[in-house]
C-alpha cells in the first residue's frame, strides 16, 4: 500500500464543503446526545490523517479544553502497544512464541490443573493462557502500588503464594480456549523487563514511543505537560488522573527488582498518550510496521512481523471462548481482529478489521485500522455526565461508539471509497497553485485544511471558485492526486 505522504513534511488536504453537517457538527452532536465529557476522534483514510476533531473538556474542575495536546489514559489500546514491543523483542531473536514463558519469568508457570502443559509467549499474546483475572489480581494491584518494592507476580500466579487465588487459573486447558485478561499482560510486561534488562516503562519509551515521535509514556512522571492530562470521569466524578494540574510525587522506585512485576506501570492500561500521538501506531500498523513524519522513516516492526500480529490465532466457534457479548469473536498476537458479524463486531458493515478497544474508569477508547483499503479511526471519551452511563446499541459496542463510526464513516470515509467511481481526469488542472497563491476553476466552493507532519490541525479556509486566496510563507505546493468525493490532496516539499 502506498503512502501518498511519504515523502512531505506538510499536507494539505482539501474537502468539498458539505450541504449537510461536517465531520466536525456530526461528532460535536454525538458528544452532546450521549453526555460526554470530552472526546478526541481522528479519521485515518489512504494511509493519511485526514481529520482530527476534539470536543468538551479534558478536566471539568479547572474548565480545560480537550484540544491536540490532550494526553488520555488510553486503557486496553495500552496493550496493543505493549505487543508492539514483545514483537520487537521476538524480532531480536530473544524467544520463539512457541518457546515456554518460565524459562524467561525465572520461575515455573503453569496451570495447575495442567503441570505438564506448557505455557508460550503465543498463548500469552492472544490471552489463550488459560490465565485470568481471579480474586486474588485487584489485591496484588493494590499490594504492587503500595508496597516497597512491589511483590513478584509469581506471588498471584502460583501455588502456594501470597496473593495466589485458585481462580486465577481457568479449567480449560492452556492454548484451547480465549479468555481476555489484564494479567495476561502483567506476564508480558515482566518478560519485557526480563529478557531485555530494562525497566518496562523506560524500555517502551527507548523501543516504541520515542521513535514514533510520542512523548506519552507509561509511566506519568515522562509527561512534560501534567496540566493536558485528561481526567477520567463517571457522572462528571473524577475517577482516575485527577491531578489538578500537578505532578503527583514520584514513588520510591529504589528497591524495584526488573522482570519481577512487570504490573506496576500497567502494560494492560496505562499508557498515557495523545489522540495525534497514537495516530502513530495506528499509521505504524497501517504501513506494515513503517512510520513517517515526512522527512525521515522509521521501520518499527517488520512486515512479516505485522502479518504475525494481525493473523489469526483464535477465531470463535460458539464454545472455545468468552467472546464477551459478541465483541470478541478472533484474536491475532495482542490483536482484536473485527470480523465485522453483524449485530457483533462491527466498526463498519461489511469491513474486517484490526486493532484494539479499551475501557476504564469512564474513558471509552477505540483503534481500529483496515489495511485492504488504507482507513483507520480513533475514538477517546474521558467519560460521561450525569444520567448518560453507556449503553449497548445495535452492534457489541457501545451506542456512542457506533455513533461515532458513523460519522467517520459517512464524513471521512466515503470521500475515499467513491475515488474509482469518480475518476481523476481534469481536477488537479482545476486547481492551480503558484507560490503561496491558490486559485481554484471548479464549480463548487472548497475548503483547505492544512496539517503538520505529526496531523495538527494548523489552519482551515474555504475557497471559492475563481477567487484567489494567498498562504502565509513561501511553501512550494503541487497537486498530488485526486481522491473522489471532491477531495484533492495537495503536499508541500519537505523543510530541509
Amino acid at each position: 500500500m502506498s503512502f501518498r505522504s511519504s515523502t512531505v513534511s506538510l499536507g494539505l488536504l482539501l474537502g468539498l464543503l458539505a450541504t449537510g453537517q461536517t465531520l466536525q457538527q456530526q461528532l460535536q452532536g454525538v458528544a452532546s446526545a450521549n453526555g460526554l465529557v470530552g472526546m478526541s476522534v481522528v479519521a485515518v483514510c489512504e494511509g493519511a490523517i485526514t481529520d482530527v476533531v476534539h470536543t468538551g473538556l479534558a478536566d471539568i474542575g479547572r474548565n480545560v479544553a480537550v484540544n491536540d495536546s490532550t494526553a488520555y489514559r488510553i486503557a486496553s489500546i495500552s496493550k496493543l502497544v505493549t505487543a508492539i514491543a514483545v514483537m520487537r523483542l521476538h524480532e531480536q531473536s530473544t524467544f520463539g512464541l512457541d518457546d515456554d514463558v518460565s524459562t524467561a519469568l525465572g520461575f515455573t508457570f503453569r496451570n495447575p490443573a495442567f503441570p505438564n502443559t506448557p505455557i508460550t509467549y503465543r498463548m500469552v499474546l492472544s490471552h489463550r493462557s488459560s490465565l485470568q483475572d481471579g480474586s486474588g489480581y485487584s489485591p496484588f494491584l493494590t499490594a504492587t502500588y503500595s508496597s516497597t518494592p512491589p511483590p513478584a507476580i509469581s506471588e498471584l500466579v502460583t501455588s502456594g503464594g501470597n496473593w495466589y487465588t485458585a481462580d486465577m487459573w481457568r479449567t480449560e486447558s492452556p492454548g484451547s480456549y480465549f479468555a481476555y485478561s489484564n494479567v495476561n499482560f502483567g506476564i508480558l510486561g515482566t518478560l519485557i523487563e526480563a529478557l531485555s534488562g530494562q525497566r518496562f516503562d523506560q524500555y517502551m519509551r527507548q523501543e516504541v514511543l520515542a521513535p514514533l515521535g510520542i512523548g506519552g509514556s507509561y509511566n506519568v512522571q515522562d509527561l512534560s505537560a501534567i496540566g493536558q492530562l485528561a481526567a477520567l470521569y463517571r457522572n462528571s466524578v473524577p475517577q482516575a488522573d485527577d491531578f489538578n494540574g500537578l505532578m503527583p510525587a514520584p514513588p520510591d522506585l529504589s528497591l524495584y527488582v526488573i522482570g519481577t512485576n512487570g504490573l506496576y506501570f500497567a502494560p494492560q492500561g496505562g499508557l498515557r498518550i495523545t489522540a495525534v500521538e497514537l495516530a502513530r501506531v495506528l499509521l505504524c500498523l497501517l504501513g506494515n510496521g513503517t512510520w513517517t513524519n515526512g522527512i525521515t522513516t522509521v521501520q518499527l516492526l517488520q512486515p512479516t512481523t505485522v502479518a504475525l500480529m494481525t493473523g489469526q490465532e483464535w477465531l470463535y466457534n460458539g464454545n472455545n471462548g468468552d467472546n464477551y457479548y459478541g465483541l470478541f469473536r478472533s484474536w491475532g498476537l495482542g490483536v482484536h481482529r473485527i470480523t465485522a458479524t453483524p449485530g457483533n463486531d462491527v466498526v463498519h458493515p461489511g469491513v474486517p478489521m484490526f486493532g484494539h478497544a479499551g475501557e476504564a474508569y469512564g474513558l471509552i477508547s477505540d483503534l481500529y485500522f483496515d489495511p485492504s483499503s488504507g482507513h483507520g479511526l480513533l475514538f477517546l471519551t474521558n467519560g460521561y455526565t450525569p444520567g448518560n452511563a453507556y449503553a449497548f446499541g445495535n452492534t457489541a459496542f457501545y451506542s456512542v461508539e457506533d455513533d461515532v463510526f458513523a460519522a467517520v464513516r459517512t464524513h471521512a470515509y466515503q470521500p475515499c471509497l467513491s475515488v474509482a467511481v469518480q475518476g481523476s481526469a481534469g481536477v488537479s488542472e482545476r486547481l492551480l497553485v503558484n507560490g503561496n497563491t491558490i486559485r481554484w476553476t471548479g464549480t463548487t466552493a472548497l475548503e483547505i485544511r492544512v496539517f503538520d507532519p505529526q496531523g495538527k490541525l494548523l489552519e482551515q479556509r474555504s475557497i471559492r471558485p475563481h477567487v484567489p486566496i494567498s498562504w502565509p510563507g513561501a511553501w512550494p505546493m503541487h497537486a498530488r492526486s485526486w481522491r473522489g468525493g471532491g477531495i484533492v490532496v495537495l503536499t508541500t516539499a519537505p523543510s530541509e
